[in-house]
């Protein structure tokens, strides 16, 4: 029965940060700096609310896009932290997580042959989606400019056959934002051509020098901005994410979410709209551990005289294996684990743009990070560059 299966779904694979995590997890005293999982729990409040919505007995279908007070609440707070303006009726969808909001919006706007472009490196769960739909996802390399997805690296790749310019920032994996100049720069030049924005700011309240900005507050009318409550307020479980979008494009895109789930988890909405509301800036406490942890680790790695540019938000470092190592990426990332029992990500599940780097996720307790770091540098001193 093989041969029935759809060859777009048999032809995509696992996400390599999963695959390599489940190679090497059962190895015994290993410490993992591999998965984008906050350390702190969900806060308290917003567990209890969950709680009470059970003991109240809400757990029945809410609307199609999500409960009116909770959409509500997102557009509120997007409006506050970052000055966009939503119609709550109309230009937010509640979905199963951010990864449910990708999935609608490449579904209702991708056809066959249609192109989207990504930077390289860049997060393993856009390109599936992609290929699903027929379409064709461009990689396009950032290496050399500081990992930045600016307007003079995009604008060589755009063809009559662009459908969507992704714009995952701050980025997994390398944490880099762009500044609010270079989103007017590409705001503007965007402003005429039929080509969507899709904006995944999941890490948007995790930023440490500056402010968030969306390109959504420059360019609304093309933009699908994506976000959620996994990393803002330790909620990956719960799987509440957030679309939002000018009512023209959501209207269809509510069309694919309903056949697909009918609506989000309604006790988690609860707790989201808690999270939302009383639990508006939950985000500031673990942001502050955050960044002690990045300027430790940034530091530890420039003392190991290894390659990196500095996160400016989420919680991953990006670091260069350096080249007299003499190992591809994920075999540096087995060599890792078998020396020195410390998993990291290879930077190959990142597309071809990741190959020759690492992915170090700094969300763990800083003992971990301390014992961690130091059988890194164990390694490389066991194997002189």
């Amino acid at each position: 029965m093989d041969h029935l299966i759809n060859p777009r779904v048999k032809n995509i694979e696992i996400s390599g940060i999963r695959k390599f995590y489940n190679m090497v997890s059962h190895t015994e005293g290993l410490i993992s700096l591999t998965i984008g999982q906050p350390d702190f729990p969900t806060p308290d409040h917003v567990k209890k609310a969950g709680i009470l919505a059970i003991e109240d007995n809400f757990t029945s279908y809410t609307h199609n896009a999500g409960a009116l007070e909770l959409r509500k609440a997102a557009c509120d707070f997007v409006k506050k932290k970052y000055g966009l303006n939503y119609i709550p009726d109309s230009e937010v969808i509640v979905t199963m997580g951010a990864s449910e909001a990708i999935d609608i919006a490449f579904r209702t706007i991708l056809t066959d042959e249609a192109e989207v472009l990504l930077p390289g490196p860049v997060y393993p769960g856009y390109e599936p989606v992609i290929r699903m739909m027929g379409a064709v996802p461009i990689h396009i390399d950032t290496r050399k400019h500081q990992f930045r997805f600016t307007l003079d690296v995009i604008k060589p790749y755009i063809t009559k056959k662009t459908r969507c310019i992704v714009l995952p920032y701050p980025s997994n994996p390398t944490g880099v934002s762009l500044t609010e100049s270079e989103l007017k720069e590409l705001a503007d030049f965007l402003s005429d051509k039929e080509i969507f924005v899709l904006a995944d700011e999941i890490y948007s309240e995790l930023t440490y020098d500056r402010d968030h900005t969306s390109i959504a507050q420059y360019l609304k009318d093309k933009t699908i901005l994506i976000n959620g409550l996994s990393k803002s307020h330790s909620m990956t479980g719960w799987r509440i994410g957030f679309l939002f979008a000018p009512e023209t494009i959501t209207q269809h895109i509510l069309k694919v979410h309903q056949y697909n789930v009918s609506c989000a988890n309604s006790i988690a909405q609860k707790a989201a709209f808690e999270a939302l509301t009383t639990g508006m800036n939950d985000a500031n406490k673990m942001k502050i551990e955050y960044q002690k942890r990045r300027n430790y680790v940034y530091q530890r790695l420039q003392d190991m005289e290894l390659e990196v540019v500095m996160p400016e938000g989420a919680f991953y470092f990006f670091v260069k294996i350096p080249d007299k190592i003499g190992l591809n990426s994920f075999d540096f990332a087995l060599d890792l684990v078998k020396q020195v029992k410390v998993a990291v990500v290879p930077g190959s599940a990142f597309s071809e743009y990741g190959e020759g780097y690492f992915r170090l996720s700094f969300a763990c307790s800083m003992d971990t990070l301390v014992e961690g770091l130091d059988r890194i540098e164990q390694y490389f001193q066991k194997n002189p560059r």
